[in-house]
């Protein structure tokens, strides 16, 4: 039977606005009923778990069912050449419908169903095993990728080794992640917002770069830093230095508890990856994938 558009809004009021559309993509194609959404909302409200990880589950959808519902919901905001400062190496700002940024999309959705939302996780570090392999890059697409779906996303640049993020994006580094961790700057003048996103996409660089961060990683406005600021965002995407060859990323992946590693095709190593684990296993971080690039 038919619902009503008032009975629709009734139903899904309780979602966040990136939840309602799906539920409403999901309730217009008829792959769900008013009772099937019910009975997602009941669980979701007792585990905290996203709408579409909880469909899944329940059996009401399939994975591609909700992989469609995610594609058709986006309204893909993107940036125009000459018009931004946004480096053209983030092809999903750019060029949201060209092949890679349909791998991203797919990535993308992998990540809703099987982390972001599941037992309040809200953040992922991103690496890789060596210096050159990508990852810097991979998480500014992310990062552009999920604020395209709707998600109000933030991007922390925590490699201060060698920070990649304020050139990526073009923007300023007179403060940021290691100003706020100095106690010099409050979080609030570190956050800057990406021009074309509203506030769907906002960037903390690592500011000036410090000669001791593992120092400053180790100090408690870190631990606050990522106890808190997920509250204020859907999706937290956090740039890491190598894995292999600073120990600044084991410490990063033990607050955010999930990694995504970066490999390059015809350069990472399978003793590397192996080694990456291992790296990783004393931090409680569950490294989630591995994403070959190149």
């Amino acid at each position: 039977m038919a619902i009503a558009a008032h009975e629709k809004l009734s139903v899904l009021k309780n979602l966040s606005s990136v939840e309602r559309k799906l539920g409403e993509v999901l309730l217009d194609s008829g792959t769900l009923t008013e009772h099937d959404i019910k009975r997602v909302l009941a669980v979701q409200q007792e585990h905290g778990e996203r709408f579409g990880a909880v469909a899944l589950r329940l059996g009401l959808v399939t994975e591609h069912e909700v992989r469609r519902a995610l594609a058709r919901q986006s309204e893909f905001p993107y940036v125009l050449s000459g018009e931004s400062r946004l480096s053209h190496e983030v092809t999903a700002a750019y060029r949201p419908f060209n092949k890679r940024s349909e791998a991203l999309r797919s990535l993308r959705s992998e990540l809703m169903l099987r982390w972001f939302g599941r037992d309040n996780n809200a953040a992922l570090s991103i690496l890789s095993a060596r210096a050159g392999q990508g990852s810097s890059l991979v998480a500014a697409n992310l990062a552009v990728s999920f604020a395209q779906l709707g998600e109000r996303t933030l991007l922390i640049d925590a490699n201060m080794r060698r920070p990649a993020q304020h050139v990526l994006f073009g923007l300023p580094v007179e403060v940021g992640l290691a100003d706020f961790l100095k106690g010099r700057d409050c979080l609030n003048e570190a956050l800057l917002p990406v021009p074309g996103f509203g506030e769907l996409l906002s960037v903390l660089p690592v500011g000036a770069v410090p000669p001791n961060p593992q120092e400053l990683l180790n100090r408690v406005s870190f631990h606050y830093l990522m106890e808190t600021v997920p509250a204020g965002f859907d999706v937290v995407i956090v740039d890491c230095p190598p894995l292999l060859e600073f120990a600044d990323a084991q410490m990063i992946c033990a607050r955010t508890r999930g990694a995504l590693l970066v490999a390059k095709r015809h350069e990472t190593r399978v003793s590397e990856i192996d080694s990456v684990q291992a790296y990783l296993q004393p931090t409680g971080a569950s490294l989630l994938g591995v994403v070959v690039d190149g």
